[in-house]
């Protein structure tokens, strides 16, 4: 089963930015998804699945930010992520 990785490249505003919003939505879906498929295996694992929506919850707070503060980078963002908004 291959993982698909982000390459959070794409995402830099410069070459040292680890903090933009951009950054960190990618960095948490790459997360997301690779504790979506641990749990796909290990279905009762409550504790992992609990980390899981407070990583979807703060992906989701990370995005309305964006989303309120330049939308263009937003659409962007969406788009390169494959996300449903």
């Amino acid at each position: 089963m291959t993982i698909m990785t982000i390459d959070k490249t794409d995402f830099k505003r410069h070459d040292s930015d680890c903090g933009s919003p951009e950054v960190q939505i990618a960095s948490l879906t790459e997360r997301i998804t690779e504790l979506n498929e641990h749990l796909k295996q290990h279905k009762h694992d409550n504790h992992s699945r609990r980390g899981l929506i407070l990583m979807v919850g703060k992906r989701n707070r990370l995005l309305k930010y964006l989303l309120r503060t330049n939308r263009e980078a937003y659409q962007a963002t969406i788009k390169k992520l494959g996300l449903r908004k």
